[in-house]
């Protein structure tokens, strides 16, 4: 059975729902008024190996809680 959970609820209880992901495998649906929305589902192996081309790819990581500005991305200049 697909377990659902509103948007509101995810919000509050996010990482007991991560950690329920983690341990299960199972993946939890998120609705916004009712509907589904997102997936909330495991990685899995072959899609970590994927991901590890984006490993060491930060070469530097200057305030990372200052909000990004239009400017600062390259595909908008």
């Amino acid at each position: 059975m697909k377990k659902i959970v509103p948007k509101s609820e995810f919000k509050i209880k996010a990482f007991e729902l991560f950690r329920y992901v983690e341990t299960t495998g199972n993946p939890i649906f998120i609705s916004d008024h009712g509907k589904p929305t997102l997936v909330l589902s495991p990685i899995k192996e072959s899609q970590q190996d994927d991901l590890s081309y984006f490993r060491n790819t930060v070469l530097r990581y200057e305030s990372p809680l200052e909000p990004v500005a239009d400017k600062d991305w390259e595909l908008l200049q």
